[in-house]
């Protein structure tokens, strides 16, 4: 939360490697001054912003899945404009999709069964955003069976914003069972990330 406020150029200006690891070791609103960017005129508001959470002390919030009781390091949520994280899946069985269609679909290893909207589909791969487990308005849909569950893409909104290259446990706010996910960070930018090999077995 804190390191989404700072300015992002990693420029080690204030003693630290990284905007990241500065946020980490924030404890006061003084802190601040050691970034000699936050004091220019285009981060005013997030300057005050970071004041104000750090004059009220920082939440080290513990993230925790409902059905397995283990401990995520973040919350994913979804993208401006979205409803739901994003999720890249291959359905076992050939099918051809197109943007707009209405999928049901039950991922690889996962009990409940997903309702989900194509956004795109390229190799055997659909982009998709879940739409809940009913529908409103359109009912039809194209059943699709099991499918593996390649990614996720979505927004940081509790925790830490990973580091590129790591394995990851995290909780899709979107996931009805709130279980706990695993899997490699390949893209990280702002609080924006994607996750790649999606494991619910989570060690």
């Amino acid at each position: 939360m804190l390191e989404r406020l700072l300015p992002g150029y990693n420029c080690g200006e204030c003693g630290r490697k990284s905007c990241r690891d500065f946020a980490e070791h924030l404890s006061s609103a003084e802190d601040l001054s050691r970034c000699p960017y936050m004091s220019q005129e285009r981060f005013r508001d997030r300057l005050e912003e970071l004041r104000g959470i750090l004059e009220r002390g920082v939440s080290r919030e513990r993230i925790v899945g409902v059905m397995d009781g283990l401990e995520a390091d973040f919350s994913l949520g979804p993208l401006d404009g979205e409803i739901s994280c994003t999720e890249d899946i291959h359905p076992l069985e050939h099918c051809f999709l197109k943007a707009g269609d209405l999928i049901r679909y039950r991922p690889l290893g996962c009990p409940i069964t997903h309702f989900a909207e194509v956004l795109e589909f390229d190799h055997g791969v659909a982009r998709v955003r879940i739409v809940g487990p009913l529908f409103e308005g359109r009912k039809e849909y194209m059943d699709l069976g099991i499918c593996m569950v390649l990614a996720f893409e979505g927004r940081v909104v509790r925790g830490r914003v990973p580091e590129v290259g790591k394995t990851v446990r995290f909780l899709p706010e979107h996931c009805m069972m709130q279980k706990v996910h695993s899997g490699v960070v390949v893209h990280s930018e702002g609080s924006r990330v994607r996750i790649e090999a999606i494991d619910l077995k989570v060690w």
